[in-house]
């Protein structure tokens, strides 16, 4: 990686490259010979196990990219986290169509999608291989453990911390799966692997055990920690999300505590990068100042045909020359629809330099979702460094790789803390004032017009819909969009519509079972404790 976080070193652990599904019983018999009480004999097993529960972010298998996949049943150049998870939350919406016809990537826009589409059931058996690794270094790392095998001192604390992190990243994957199914199947570090059919847990039950599990991770993370590496605020950060959105995960509001957690983030010392442009470059580690949490993605350490790599090459295409924007090959696969072009309508003429789009070619309406000069292209994601010649996008040089891209992905960042912030306030979160939320939403704005204020705005203009389409300016492309349409009561009415929503040219509603996705068939047929999420 770009850090000296740790060495990613894949080591044969009990879970990995076997796992076909998290949740029915399987054989876990090692094939290779290693076992989980060599791999945790030592500290340095512990700290190569560790680096694999991180790892497992930004690799899809143990040789990469290609050739030992960790999910099974997908093609592993698709079975990268962000991959499935972009695919999930921003093709299901206005802010992105794709070209290609690979088996259930087109039943997002159409939003005709079933328990055997095969993305979303690569993304399931993702988070939960994900939260199996988590689940097994916690058991691994617990203090008898450590005890019994003669770890002690510094190396015993240096344990205990990546413990911590791994029960956040546990949770981080439990509210992505609350999120996008409601209702799964639920395992803890005290359930042995393969041992039993785990229990479906309901999505308000879901949500408490992850507010509990962040606030002990809050209460024992470090305020700093290496780049790449989860501290105090990203606790923070996720309780402020999940509370923004706790209505609909529970029934109950929390904007409150979505102001307070957000505050705290927004206390503990991150500031804005100057420039926008600057947030999706291969050089993009630069950015700690307002990076929270990130996937750490190298072009030559990290190779994989997901994430950052997916997301520079997969948007570039027609007239686009792939050499410019550091890269060998233009993949012609995702744009935009007009519904985000048009959220960057100024009438005064000012420009948002967060509008990113690229029109030569390219037509502004959809004809035809896979043909790629319709829709414009999007070139938020560079494999390049910052650019040396100013408001000249693809200047600056390559980054390490042009078939792997060296752009970290933010889970978390600072602005979407202010975004937080000011909804919870306008939807009656007490704690915080419509003064200060103007303010941050200035700061956002203030960097998006190039440190002028002609794009700020007053208190009159500072409405729920505004701040829905600020995220969409603001947070386009970064995962978020589908769970603010649902949030907004948008996602599958007749309330908002966008090109060929549902299938239909001009958009159309869908059915509210769509809200939720569908748990994959191939689970709910060997695990009897699942009851598939009703429409299904």
């Amino acid at each position: 990686m770009k850090t000296n976080l740790f060495k990613i070193t894949m080591v044969g652990l009990l879970a990995a490259g076997i796992i076909t599904s998290c949740t029915k019983k399987l054989d876990l018999t090692p094939t290779n010979g290693i076992t989980a009480n060599k791999v945790f004999s030592t500290t340095q097993g512990y700290l190569e196990a560790a680096a694999k529960v991180y790892g497992s972010f930004a690799l899809t298998g143990n040789q990469g990219p290609a050739g030992s996949g960790d999910i099974q049943g997908i093609d592993e150049g698709t079975s990268d986290f962000f991959r499935l998870y972009w695919n999930a939350q921003e093709l299901s919406t206005d802010e992105a169509v794709v070209a290609w016809g690979d088996p259930g990537v087109q039943d997002f826009h159409l939003m005709n999608w079933t328990s055997n589409n095969p993305m979303l059931q690569g993304l399931y058996y993702r988070s939960f291989y994900q939260i199996t690794l988590c689940n097994n270094f916690i058991n691994q790392a617990s203090d008898a453990n450590l005890a019994a095998r003669g770890i002690t001192g510094n190396d015993a604390s240096n344990i205990r911390n990546f413990r911590t992190e791994a029960r956040f990243l546990r949770a981080y994957q439990y509210s992505v799966l609350m999120d996008l199914f409601g209702n799964p199947p639920f395992a803890t570090e005290n359930d042995q692997i393969g041992s039993f059919l785990p229990k479906q847990i309901k999505r308000a039950d879901l949500f408490n055990y992850v507010e509990s599990e962040l606030k002990a991770c809050d209460s024992l993370l470090p305020q700093t920690n290496d780049y790449g590496r989860v501290n105090k605020a990203t606790a923070e950060a996720l309780l402020a999300r999940i509370y923004l959105n706790a209505q609909v995960y529970t029934g109950t509001a929390r904007y409150t505590d979505a102001i307070t957690y957000a505050t705290k983030v927004i206390n503990a010392g991150y500031s804005l990068v100057s420039d926008y442009r600057w947030l999706m470059r291969a050089d993009n580690n630069l950015n700690t100042s307002e990076f929270i949490f990130t996937i750490n993605y190298d072009g030559l350490k990290t190779q994989n045909y997901g994430g950052s790599t997916f997301l520079c090459h997969g948007s570039l295409g027609g007239s686009m020359n792939a050499g410019d924007y550091g890269l060998d090959a233009a993949w012609a696969g995702m744009r935009t629809t007009k519904a985000l072009v048009n959220l960057f309508s100024d009438p005064s003429g000012n420009t948002d330099q967060r509008a990113e789009f690229y029109t030569n070619g390219q037509n502004l309406d959809i004809n035809s979702l896979t043909t790629f000069t319709d829709g414009y292209a999007i070139q938020k994601f560079i494999n390049k460094t910052r650019p040396t010649t100013p408001n000249v996008l693809t200047s600056g040089n390559n980054g390490s790789n042009p078939t792997f891209a060296d752009v970290d992905i933010p889970l978390f960042r600072l602005p979407e803390m202010y975004l937080i912030y000011a909804e919870a306030v306008l939807r009656g979160g007490t704690g915080g004032s419509i003064s200060q939320a103007l303010t941050y939403i200035n700061q956002l704005r203030t960097r998006a017009y190039g440190g002028s204020t002609a794009g700020n705005i007053g208190t009159p203009d500072l409405t729920l819909d505004f701040i829905l389409a600020e995220r969409g300016r603001e947070l386009y492309w970064e995962g978020f969009r589908r769970t603010d349409l649902i949030r907004y009561g948008y996602f599958t009415t007749s309330n908002y519509l966008w090109p060929w929503k549902g299938g239909v040219p001009t958009g159309t509603s869908v059915g509210s079972f769509r809200n939720l996705y569908p748990l994959p068939s191939s689970d709910v047929s060997s695990n009897t404790n699942l009851v598939q999420n009703p429409g299904y």
